[in-house]
């Protein structure tokens, strides 16, 4: 197969949860462990930091990359999910991997795996640890897809274990209570392998503490140190959260005879875009009018977003804004301002919530503007009515997001 052919038989002939939603949930991991068991158990043989939640996983993950490629570690690092390049998934030291590994992992393996009928997901972490081993990474950041407990990433036993925070999101497959969301995400705490927490919430303090303690593992509040302050290039005060989960993750780290000094940190933090590619949060696309695009999408992601819009002067708030029709658009819609001005779309895959329906909702809030026929008309139309002293944002779903950088 062609790169291209390789690419429509994961998007297309297999299940993918981004694209289509719950059909491709699989509250099961016995299709990881049978694909990891046939590639002879790649999991097993590079270290690893494993990181859930809710909100800023993907930040913590691109930070600890950063900080370890400037501390001369060779740095895999699996995120999801991608917003231009399937390749964005699967990186070391900050490089996508290779087209033809993409295509020779297929091609090697398709016939062994569609026996279990492996979703994209499961066939992208096994191509992602294959390829770790492959090319002999020292250590593998490891952000899961989907809650913890029942994420394929999940078979990796890891240096430790990181849960940055927990709000209401994916409610149908991990509980509709933060008690029971915490639960599934505390699934990645194994034991005797010390677990970080990145944010304090009496409400399920005592959830990790339980879980930790049945482990037998060491548990650490990263909100609780005072850090010192460092400069970075990842925009938005809420990274300051996971900053200080990150430096809390390093400090673990060390301990398993990881020399990273100060100044790696340092540097590591002042250039977390640079060295890993990130993209996509509280991310400057322009700045004649400032337009701002952020791929938060819940309840919690939209209230940093909003908070940071607030602390930007401007005359008038133009929203380019498409969801996908699995959230709770109603908790979403509640918090957004009804003096700005509201570009209705959605994005190019099958979950997308019609425009026309997001406007619907959205008018019981009381917010105004117009429907489009897709996100680039949507964000062509915001940029013809803003002035130079106007605010565009760009959200509401990563997809929208994804067509807009």
């Amino acid at each position: 197969m062609t790169y291209s052919e390789t690419l429509d038989f994961l998007f297309s002939k297999l299940p993918m949860y981004q694209r289509i939603g719950s059909a491709a949930y699989k509250a099961d991991l016995s299709n990881t462990i049978a694909i990891c068991k046939a590639l002879g158990n790649p999991q097993k043989q590079f270290k690893s930091v494993h990181i859930a939640g809710t909100n800023g996983k993907g930040s913590v993950a691109h930070i600890l990359s950063s900080v370890l490629q400037k501390s001369g570690y060779k740095t895999g690092l699996y995120t999801s999910p991608h917003y231009k390049d399937f390749r964005e998934r699967i990186k070391i030291d900050g490089k996508k991997i290779p087209k033809n590994e993409v295509v020779e992992f297929v091609d090697r393996h398709q016939s062994k795996f569609e026996k279990n009928e492996p979703s994209f997901f499961e066939w992208t972490v096994g191509l992602a640890f294959n390829y770790f081993v492959k090319e002999k990474v020292d250590i593998a950041i490891l952000e899961t897809g989907l809650g913890g407990r029942l994420d394929s990433t999940n078979v990796a036993t890891p240096l430790v274990s990181v849960i940055t925070n927990i709000g209401f999101d994916h409610m149908q497959f991990l509980g509709d209570t933060l008690k029971k969301i915490a639960t599934e995400k505390a699934g990645i705490i194994k034991k005797n392998i010390p677990v970080v927490i990145g944010e304090r919430q009496k409400a399920i303090e005592a959830v990790f503490t339980a879980k930790a303690k049945e482990k037998q593992s060491e548990i650490f509040f990263a909100a609780d140190n005072n850090w010192p302050d460092y400069e970075t290039d990842l925009a938005g005060s809420f990274q300051q959260k996971n900053i200080k989960t990150s430096l809390q993750t390093i400090e673990i780290i060390r301990k398993f005879e990881f020399n990273i000094s100060e100044q790696n940190i340092v540097d590591g933090l002042a250039n977390v875009s640079k060295n890993t590619g990130f993209q996509g949060r509280w991310q400057v696309l322009s700045n004649n009018p400032l337009t701002i695009c952020d791929s938060g999408h819940n309840k919690e992601g939209l209230h940093e977003i909003l908070t940071e819009i607030s602390k930007i002067p401007h005359r008038k708030l133009h929203f380019v804004l498409g969801v996908v029709s699995d959230k709770n658009i109603h908790e979403i819609l509640a918090l957004l301002p009804t003096d700005a001005t509201y570009y209705f779309c959605a994005a190019k895959i099958p979950r997308a919530l019609a425009a026309s329906e997001l406007k619907a909702k959205a008018e019981k809030f009381a917010l105004k503007g117009l429907v489009f026929k897709s996100v680039q008309s949507a964000f062509f139309a915001a940029k013809a009515s803003a002035s130079k002293k106007d605010l565009i944002f760009v959200g509401g779903s990563t997809f929208v997001v994804a067509e807009t950088i």
